[in-house]
């Protein structure tokens, strides 16, 4: 599956940014700052490291250097990362030695266009993908004690969006983990889709699927297949799979994570999680201790 051009092109058309307060700031050691909910943050590093806590968001890390993407829970960025979070739930960032953050508060007149991304967006490398969008990101924001001069709210608009839009490329360039579209503009579809996504361990069946959506098996089949590009069994799996990577990336034990997700034994569980990422869950989990791979 695969974000289609199109799509992506008429996300970022549709965009439509008013700026909050954006800023310079710097975080002490150990300094731990929120990140509120209904707020769509942008925090671009400038010099140190912070850790991006998504909490119990659904996170796409962004990896340049790797030119790929995961599923996590939590990443440490350093100076040219970035961070993006559409405020559907509350996240954190913390920096253990210090940092020195733009930070830039956005809101997005037309909320809808940004349905389908990722609730948090982490981008390692961001400076070395898009470098002019992470100069202006460095330049963004007063410091202490800087004057404003006329006409700073619209320059600086125009350059929040130009690093807002960056970002969101970055992901849509290199993420494979979280392209499953979250609508698609039937709401029948997609009330079936949000049902599995909402309780990935219930023991989903195609007639369960059908009533859900209002229509037959067949019917559900065919169009399910038509607007997601698989079947609605190979829909279950996908979201289960991609929360079991999170409940792992999070700390759950294999056992926990197959309990939590419906599965008989952890035996089956780890069949399935190895079918569709590769690996058994615990040299999955081992590999991405702590939100890097090894």
């Amino acid at each position: 599956m695969t974000f289609d051009p199109a799509m992506l092109e008429s996300v970022l058309s549709s965009l439509d940014v008013r700026l909050g307060e954006t800023r310079q700031r710097s975080l002490a050691a150990g300094e731990r700052v929120g990140v509120d909910r209904g707020v769509l943050t942008l925090v671009y590093v400038v010099a140190g490291e912070i850790t991006g806590d998504a909490s119990t968001e659904t996170a796409c890390a962004v990896d340049v250097s790797e030119g790929a993407a995961s599923l996590c829970t939590t990443r440490t960025l350093l100076a040219g990362d970035a961070f993006l979070s559409f405020g559907r739930h509350e996240a954190s960032l913390t920096s253990t030695s210090g940092a020195r953050l733009m930070t830039a508060e956005v809101q997005v007149t037309s909320p809808n266009a940004v349905g389908s991304l990722p609730g948090v967006i982490f981008v390692t490398g961001f400076a070395r993908l898009e470098p002019a969008a992470a100069a202006l990101a460095a330049q963004l924001g007063p410091g202490d004690g800087d004057a404003t001069r006329a006409g700073d709210p619209m320059v600086c608009r125009l350059m929040v969006t130009t690093v807002l839009l960056s970002v969101i490329r970055a992901w849509a360039d290199h993420d494979t983990a979280s392209r499953i579209p979250l609508t698609t503009g039937d709401d029948y579809l997609d009330r079936v889709a949000a049902a599995v996504r909402d309780d990935p361990g219930r023991l989903w069946t195609v007639d369960a699927l059908a009533t859900i959506g209002a229509m037959s098996r067949t019917v559900l089949s065919e169009r399910f297949r038509a607007a997601f590009g698989r079947s609605p069994a190979s829909y279950v799996t996908e979201v289960r799979m991609r929360r079991a990577q999170e409940l792992l990336q999070a700390g759950r034990s294999v056992s926990e994570t197959s309990r939590a997700l419906g599965y008989a034994s952890d035996e089956g569980f780890s069949r399935a999680f190895r079918r569709h990422v590769g690996v058994v869950p615990s040299s999955w989990r081992t590999g991405r201790r702590g939100g890097v791979a090894v």
